[in-house]
């Protein structure tokens, strides 16, 4: 075999035109990831700057603040809101390319001051939620499909159960339960890893249900698969063949869901912030969209943006380790 042609594990020729187009793919999505951030930080930026409400007298300690004509006009002269909405969308922009978001109205600090360190607690809580969730994913698929009537009902009926649950809900049930009556985990706080189990659960739960289900439909398609009943003839156990065959093919549609669950669960963590007295971005852009604090309501949300699109090439990236024959347009060769 020529030195442009290999075999990859599916057992189909991988050739280098084939990691050539996968490369173009990628930097199609990525030239595409930069419009989408710029798509998503113009929305919000006009947005906010129709919001009713003065963000002077924000700045100046709220409507009970009464400020003189000269106060007002050296504030909007400090933080460029004296120039026209453009021009200020301009000039933000300008800044993010340089990483510089602003200061912020209220604490009068940069805002990555205050959000730098808020991004390792929500990000570990995310994180641990989607590892939690498909732990719980993978063992209902795995303990249930094809396994009799009785037991795939059962798998189905908690899937759906689980997918219906409002994190809130859910969250406040784990610490009474947890945390109040059986004293396993504390109640609130940031404390190690016993003080993000709580609420991490509390987001994985009801996440946990959708993959199940959209992973239940392709493991029973992939136990159908010619290959799976060679791999039963030759004499493999049922485990290994779950795992080792089945399990590879049915995780594509769960890893599309996580790359929206992903940033689903980075916007979200301020349910379990708030429940578990967790720092936070959800937390931050809460308070900060009370009190009209535009540069950090700003820099979350290109956080968020850039996380999900992050993890979205991440994902194509898998697609194609996990199965070299994607195609370009997405399907497989």
């Amino acid at each position: 075999m020529s030195a442009a042609a290999t075999t990859s594990h599916t057992g189909l020729p991988r050739t280098t035109a084939t990691a050539g187009s996968a490369g173009r793919v990628i930097l199609k999505r990525a030239a595409g990831s930069v419009f989408v951030l710029w798509a998503a930080v113009t929305l919000t930026f006009f947005v906010l700057r129709l919001t009713p409400g003065d963000t002077v007298t924000a700045i100046l300690g709220g409507a009970g603040s009464s400020p003189s004509p000269e106060t007002v006009a050296a504030v909007k002269a400090q933080y460029g809101l004296d120039q026209p909405v453009f021009v200020q969308y301009l000039d933000y922009l300008a800044g993010l390319a340089t990483g510089n978001f602003g200061t912020s109205y209220i604490f009068k600090v940069p805002v990555l001051d205050i959000l730098g360190p808020q991004i390792l607690p929500t990000f570990q809580l995310a994180g641990l939620a989607l590892v939690f969730a498909w732990a719980i994913a993978l063992a209902f698929t795995l303990l249930t499909v094809g396994r009799g009537r009785l037991r795939d009902g059962i798998g189905r009926g908690i899937e759906v159960f689980f997918a219906a649950l409002p994190p809130f809900w859910v969250g406040i049930m784990l610490a009474v339960v947890f945390a109040v009556i059986l004293g396993w985990f504390p109640v609130a706080g940031d404390d190690g890893f016993r003080s993000l189990v709580l609420p991490a659960l509390a987001l994985a739960i009801p996440l946990a249900g959708f993959i199940a289900q959209v992973t239940r439909s392709s493991f029973e398609e992939a136990l159908a698969q010619p290959f799976v009943l060679s791999a039963r003839a030759r004499g493999l156990s049922d485990l290994a063949v779950r795992l080792g065959h089945a399990l590879r093919h049915a995780i594509l549609p769960g890893l599309t869901l996580s790359a929206w669950a992903v940033g689903s669960l980075v916007s979200s963590a301020v349910v379990a912030e708030i429940i578990f007295a967790r720092p936070g971005l959800g937390r931050s852009l809460v308070d900060a969209i009370i009190n009209r604090d535009l540069p950090i309501t700003l820099a979350v949300v290109v956080i968020i943006a850039a996380v999900y699109i992050v993890v979205n090439l991440l994902v194509d990236v898998l697609y194609r380790v996990i199965d070299p024959r994607i195609t370009e347009k997405g399907a497989i060769a």
